[in-house]
């Protein structure tokens, strides 16, 4: 079986202008027009009357057959191409049965590099010779200087069919870069998109989350026939959750831009209002955002269920600062739970979980010896 490299064709690549330099373009046309010109002045300089119309429309048709065959061995279309490739060598024939020596010679010699060049190996060891032949046969110089440009001229199709290879080989691994780059691209901007709706989304659940606590007790106490002033108090604090989750949105987005707060001054902050104490341990350093914004977020999380489950519980937030990682701590002392312990689907701390992981931490939760622990750690 014949392997793969022999019935191989250039790569389409490799026959465009792709990758080439505005220079070796302008220096190739250059060298096309002084080519053309030097063969009609060589060849036809002498010639008068019909013969000069002959020789010119030699030249004309052998630029028609060249175009042409530039074209099919572009589209890979081998018989064609193979045929317009022989009739360049029947007009070297017929330039040379016409007295045209150099036409002749110069057609012979481009046919034979255009064919190890464009034409799959096999087809071109079968067109090569027949050209060679001719100029082999009437080229005037002796036979060892006519091997030598025989073989010269091979070695020059082939290293322009390897310089052509390696050309396309190039523009492949640029286009493929290219998709590569505008598909990583891609990922980050739906990474990114999905990181802020992510960010909203723990923050709105955060807000919501404790403004159902508050009209859910404003709620009860107007079943139970409160004073008005119990009511009003649940109603400004469902309220003042509302004000608050709208500032934590912005946060979110400040964040997002990279302007925060420290972690430390956050959590002080926000167990302002409760009975918490904040610890502190480890060397501080500044969190990359999504840690940052993890440990956020945990904490509100953890301390709103202690609002619904163990309401006036003492709660105990310790923040440590580890090799390679941050680890927070919330537990509370535990207490009877209280009415709008039933409320809430449970996803709180499952988001949370999520979270933790696609950070490459964990987070756990549960019961500990007076009351709940909620434990999360997130490399850095």
């Amino acid at each position: 079986m014949i392997s793969d490299r022999w019935m191989r064709w250039p790569a389409r690549e490799a026959l465009t202008r792709g990758g080439q330099s505005v220079a070796r373009l302008w220096f190739v046309r250059v060298l096309r027009v002084a080519i053309a010109g030097g063969l009609l002045w060589n060849a036809f300089h002498h010639d008068r009357g019909w013969r000069l119309v002959a020789g010119v429309g030699l030249v004309v048709l052998c630029c028609g057959l060249a175009w042409a065959f530039f074209r099919t061995s572009f589209d890979r279309r081998l018989w064609p191409s193979v045929a317009l490739l022989l009739l360049l060598m029947g007009a070297g024939y017929a330039a040379q049965a016409g007295d045209w020596s150099v036409l002749a010679l110069v057609l012979w010699c481009s046919t034979g590099v255009l064919a190890l060049e464009r034409l799959p190996l096999l087809a071109a060891a079968a067109c090569v010779p027949a050209a060679m032949i001719g100029f082999a046969v009437y080229n005037n110089d002796s036979w060892l200087v006519t091997s030598l440009i025989v073989i010269g001229l091979a070695l020059a199709g082939y290293t322009l069919r390897l310089d052509a290879d390696a050309r396309g080989n190039a523009q492949r691994l640029l286009a493929q870069e290219r998709a590569a780059r505008t598909a990583e691209a891609e990922t980050a901007a739906l990474a990114e998109r999905a990181r802020i709706a992510r960010e909203i989304h723990d923050v709105l659940a955060h807000s919501l989350s404790a403004q159902m606590v508050h009209l859910e007790a404003a709620r009860l106490l107007i079943e139970g026939d409160a004073t008005r002033d119990q009511i009003l108090e649940r109603v400004v604090a469902a309220r003042s959750m509302a004000r608050e989750g709208l500032a934590e949105t912005r946060q979110a987005l400040s964040a997002l831009r990279g302007e925060m707060t420290p972690v430390e001054d956050f959590l002080h902050e926000l167990v302002a209002s409760d009975k918490a104490a904040v610890s502190v341990t480890g060397a501080r350093r500044a969190l990359p955002a999504e840690a940052s914004q993890a440990v956020r977020r945990v904490a509100q999380e953890a301390l709103t269920n202690v609002r619904k489950h163990a309401p006036g519980a003492t709660v105990f937030v310790r923040l440590a600062y580890g090799e390679g990682e941050v680890t927070l701590d919330v537990k509370d002392s535990g207490g009877p739970p209280g009415e709008l312990a039933a409320s809430g689907a449970g996803y709180g701390l499952l988001g949370m979980r999520e979270r933790a992981e696609l950070l490459g931490g964990s987070l756990t939760a549960g019961p500990g010896e007076e009351g709940f622990i909620v434990t999360l750690k997130v490399p850095t």
